[in-house]
């Protein structure tokens, strides 16, 4: 039998799984803990689908309402946020873990607070591959202007001619 659809059971009314009855402010409050339970488990279940592989297991934290049974009022699923072995694979998984931080309709603070941490270490990476990717200096070969000269066979001069 569910609750909360049934009225006109008594004055106010509605019986429970157990037979017992609901007052008015009983039901509301029911009505309000499943309405939570949705959001709930909607918003944790989005972070588990687009997190993927780098998502653990959703764990949910539970309270029971004035009808005998629990309803989920928190939840959080773990992820993995390190870095990988290479700059482009940490890349694309803060990629991940950061759409995974804000799949929810309504991010909280610590979902912001991981994307904020996937960004940062997003940067790193990225900082890494261009480091990687760089053209490397020569031993004992300066990269100034006057030196690329002095490489080309030209002799700087100390002094300039100035034209008017």
């Amino acid at each position: 039998m569910e609750i909360g659809a049934t009225r006109g059971a008594g004055a106010g009314l509605s019986p429970t799984v157990s037979g017992k009855r609901l007052t008015e402010e009983q039901e509301r409050v029911v009505r309000e803990l499943k309405q939570r339970d949705a959001e709930v488990k909607t918003h944790e279940q989005a972070h588990k689908t687009v997190g993927g592989p780098y998502a653990g297991a959703i764990r949910y934290e539970y309270t029971t309402g004035p009808d005998g049974r629990k309803y989920a009022v928190g939840g959080e699923v773990p992820i993995d946020v390190s870095p990988e072995k290479d700059p482009e694979a940490t890349i694309r998984k803060m990629e991940v873990v950061k759409r995974a931080a804000l799949a929810p309709a309504e991010p909280s603070p610590a979902d912001r607070q991981v994307a904020a941490q996937a960004d940062a270490q997003k940067a790193q990476a990225q900082a890494e591959l261009n480091r990687e990717k760089s053209p490397q200096a020569e031993p004992n070969r300066e990269r100034s202007p006057l030196a690329a000269y002095a490489r080309a066979g030209a002799a700087p001069s100390s002094t300039f001619s100035l034209i008017a």
